[in-house]
């Protein structure tokens, strides 16, 4: 049943807790207690607002920093993640495979201020080997989510 539980809230956490139970066939208390259970075992970590900040009309940049670091001996990769989470700049960490070590998701009201955060807090970081910033120009989909309307098909239709 938790998967059930996640699956769907995964994608609606708003989802009444009634309709909840009546599609999972059992009642409101069990449903409330396996989501009280899941969030002290944080398996559920936190409940997120997906919002489309162009079209609220707020001057919103956001970043895709590549980062390679030198792993630090008995502790992995898992010494720079502590210590980068705590940024309030940051939104997200991931370890990654491939050319980089970590994936970091910034956000900023300018260009100025994420490159700023990478070049006088990131990048000076001893274990930092190399940073590349990629900032996202446009966002078409989020967590599953559809950004927007889908644009219209404006040609003509050729008839012979």
């Amino acid at each position: 049943m938790r998967e059930k539980i996640l699956t769907f809230i995964e994608k609606n956490s708003r989802i009444d807790l009634e309709e909840l139970a009546i599609i999972l066939g059992v009642d409101k208390i069990t449903v409330m207690n396996e989501l009280e259970a899941m969030e002290s075992e944080h398996i559920i970590c936190g409940y997120h607002t997906l919002i489309n900040w162009e079209k609220a009309g707020v001057e919103r940049v956001t970043a895709l920093i590549e980062v390679r670091v030198t792993p630090q001996r008995g502790m992995g990769f898992d010494k720079f993640a502590e210590r980068i989470v705590n940024y309030p700049e940051v939104d997200s960490v991931y370890l990654i495979s491939g050319g980089f070590d970590f994936m970091v998701t910034l956000s900023g009201k300018t260009l100025r201020e994420v490159s700023s955060f990478v070049s006088d807090k990131l990048s000076p970081l001893e274990t930092v080997l190399s940073t590349k910033t990629n900032f996202i120009l446009k966002k078409y989909k989020d967590h599953g989510t559809v950004m927007g309307e889908p644009t219209k098909d404006e040609r003509m239709k050729i008839v012979p």
